[in-house]
């Protein structure tokens, strides 16, 4: 059975800021049945009785807190919120991603911290902007790269609209990939770096080929910023998604 649509709460990160349970409420009220946490240390026992209130579980969290708390601390705040997918989306040096040698320290850092995840019965993943796509390796992108360094059970959430803004014809990227792939951020816009994005279905990405090329990849949407009113966007989103695949 396909797992249900999930969001990035990081889209809605000024709102959560200022009304976290209401802001949570509107998405389940949209059809949304699962969230992506951003910061799991943020009163993670408050967050999981509101999202069990509301019908809401937590697909998977990102966790930029690896970087700057104790390990211990983080996944157990992650237990608290109720997944075992945790994502490092960021926090690294770009110019890590440009040699080799940076690339195999960067995927010893994300050995080591699968290492403690696995402590807490969790598996670790990595979140990809263009900076992992653009360079280039015999004419395979970084992250391709990155992907045979990792251990085998660090997985990748694939954001297939910087992968297609890095330049990578992401259906043939994700198929290269395979099964290393966990997850996708599901995003729409025009395509370029600085530019706020569009509801899904309303941009320059190529959707539906993207999601074929990846059937069994929990799908998340997400938007950086937008030029619309956020909410209309994530249920725009939703409505196009949901048609499109069934999923709710």
């Amino acid at each position: 059975m396909a797992t249900p649509l999930s969001i990035q709460l990081y889209t809605l990160r000024d709102q959560i800021a200022a009304d976290r349970d209401g802001t949570l409420a509107r998405l389940a009220e949209i059809g949304y049945r699962q969230v992506e946490a951003y910061d799991p240390t943020a009163d993670p026992a408050g967050f999981r009785k509101t999202a069990d209130e509301l019908g809401i579980t937590v697909s998977s969290t990102h966790a930029y807190a690896l970087f700057s708390k104790d390990a211990g601390e983080v996944f157990d705040a992650v237990a608290t919120v109720g997944t075992d997918l945790v994502i490092i989306p960021g926090g690294i040096e770009h110019e890590e991603f440009t040699t080799l040698d940076g690339l195999q320290r960067t995927a010893d850092l994300l050995n080591g911290f699968a290492v403690k995840a696995a402590e807490h019965g969790m598996r670790m993943g990595y979140h990809n902007h263009w900076w992992e796509i653009e360079p280039r390796f015999d004419g395979r992108t970084a992250l391709e790269v990155f992907a045979g360094l990792l251990a085998p059970e660090v997985f990748l959430e694939v954001d297939t609209y910087w992968a297609a803004v890095g330049g990578a014809d992401v259906p043939a990227l994700l198929r290269t990939l395979g099964t290393k792939v966990l997850a996708l951020h599901i995003k729409d816009g025009p395509g370029v770096k600085d530019e706020p994005h569009t509801a899904v279905g309303k941009g320059t990405i190529d959707v539906p080929s993207i999601l074929a090329a990846a059937p069994d990849a929990q799908r998340i949407v997400e938007l950086d910023s937008c030029a619309t009113d956020i909410f209309t966007a994530v249920a725009e989103s939703h409505a196009y998604l949901t048609a499109l695949e069934g999923r709710s």
